[in-house]
């Protein structure tokens, strides 16, 4: 017997999934429904095992930050997308133009062929199948590739794959190639990335070799605006549960925190003071506070806080430091541009919070940084949110709390510019995995033999001269 390396295996997987498709190109909306109750089943019966598995990918990740934000947050996608799918289905009829009046003129939304859908490692689970849910409905093949880090997590979902669908449907790839690249060189229809700006580069490089289309979920700084008449202490709170879910290790969690400089001071104190009252004052004994996954990881964030605290930044300690990876709030204050906390996306417990004298300061340090996935306003002066909703961008927006726009799978969710491109929730994210094929039909009688050769007819003249007007004289060629 020949023995199949692991590039040779996930190739073969490819060009079935690709031969399948050819063969049988459009699932009925039962058979697309079918396969999403069935996953929706799956996961319901393997909550634990998820649980369980991640936990110790992790060292220790919170069993309701598993539930509440992988697992139901797959649950409410699926749920939306059985609700919709139907409408979402349908060709789209248009109207013709007027030369074209009587004929009839429609969008059809096929699906693409073979999906990549790359996932990441701090939200396994929600990443893999929000993609795989959203390339089903449209009625994709898929191929998962998970992250090397989450072993335990790939095992587990692999085996709850498989009960429901044969590798010519959805198949898994986890940490066993050498070259990772190597999956995203295949000529997919296309491919969604959930990731780092670096890797997607490289990701979108290697799709651009066959012309697939890229979806990049790519994170960035993103900020949290609190402006002076919002309560600190609500704000303090809620952004705190945004940098304590998963220990901050979230694409949309608060990088950072602008707010007036005479609020600084005492809004740390909040920050530790809301902080105790989620997780204690020892959060390493606190079940409900996750592990830094790795220490890798670990020591990268070590990294941004000597980095800042060598260059003049202060830090406040929110919690008791004990050995392992469970790494308390740190705030800092004095934080300046060429500090790397202020460059790099942080993804974990650090939160630089700087001061400003006015909402257009705010809005200059937001928009001379790159566009980030989320922006967070905290106010209830409709003037001035919505002056900030004007003068900045970001992928998505939440207003007096952080991160639920994602949540809600009624809208689409993605990044801009930096943070990424394109949807792969909601209708749009059903658009974006399907093809939209226009079709003219032209009535039997309709007259288009009037638009051919040879040319100077009264119908021809008359159009032109409709649509073109006459022109100007003066005008050299």
């Amino acid at each position: 017997m020949i023995h199949e390396t692991a590039a040779q295996r996930v190739a073969r997987v490819f060009d079935t999934q690709r031969e399948t498709f050819r063969a049988r190109t459009q699932p009925s909306l039962a058979e697309r429904k079918a396969r999403l109750r069935a996953l929706r089943t799956q996961l319901q019966r393997y909550q634990d095992a998820i649980v369980a598995a991640m936990s110790a990918d992790f060292g220790h990740r919170s069993a309701v930050d598993t539930k509440f934000l992988d697992l139901m947050g797959c649950i409410l996608h699926i749920n939306h997308t059985l609700r919709h799918l139907r409408g979402w289905m349908k060709p789209s009829p248009r109207r013709t133009e007027l030369l074209f009046k009587g004929n009839q003129l429609s969008v059809e939304y096929q699906a693409k062929g073979v999906v990549g859908v790359i996932s990441a490692w701090n939200f396994p689970i929600y990443i893999a199948v929000a993609g795989l849910v959203t390339a089903l409905a449209a009625g994709n093949r898929v191929m998962l590739k998970m992250s090397e880090f989450n072993p335990h997590t790939n095992d587990v979902l692999k085996r709850l794959l498989a009960e429901i669908f044969d590798e010519q449907e959805v198949a898994l790839v986890g940490g066993e190639l050498e070259d990772p690249g190597f999956f995203s060189s295949l000529p997919f229809d296309h491919i969604i990335f959930t990731g780092s700006p670096g890797v997607g580069r490289l990701v979108m490089r290697a799709a651009a070799a066959n012309l697939t289309p890229v979806t990049l979920e790519l994170g960035g700084k993103s900020p949290a605006v609190v402006l002076a008449d919002y309560d600190l202490a609500d704000a303090a709170r809620r952004i705190v549960h945004g940098k304590g879910t998963n220990c901050g290790q979230i694409c949309i969690a608060p990088d950072y925190v602008l707010l007036p400089r005479r609020d600084v001071e005492g809004f740390v104190d909040e920050l530790h003071a809301q902080f105790q009252a989620l997780y204690g004052a020892r959060p390493a004994l606190n079940d409900d506070y996750s592990s830094i996954i790795d220490e890798r990881q670990f020591q990268r964030l070590q990294g941004l806080l000597d980095d800042a605290r060598s260059k003049g930044a202060e830090v406040r300690v929110c919690g008791e430091i004990v050995p392992g990876r469970k790494m308390p709030l740190h705030v800092l204050t004095r934080v300046t541009p060429e500090m790397r906390v202020m460059q790099e996306e942080i993804f974990g417990p650090l939160l630089p919070v700087l001061g400003y004298d006015d909402l257009a300061e705010a809005i200059a340090h937001i928009n001379g940084g790159q566009r980030p996935l989320a922006l967070y306003i905290f106010s209830t002066d409709r003037t001035n949110v919505d002056r900030l909703l004007r003068h900045t961008h970001s992928g998505g927006v939440t207003i007096n709390d952080w991160g639920w726009h994602a949540l809600n799978h009624g809208a689409p969710f993605g990044g801009v510019g930096n943070s990424g491109m394109g949807n792969y929730h909601a209708e749009e994210g059903f658009r974006e995995l399907s093809h939209a094929r226009t079709v003219f039909k032209r009535r039997t009688w309709f007259p288009t033999h009037l638009f051919h050769p040879p040319y100077g007819g009264r119908l021809q003249s008359l159009a032109l001269r409709l649509y073109l007007g006459r022109a100007d004289s003066n005008v050299k060629s």
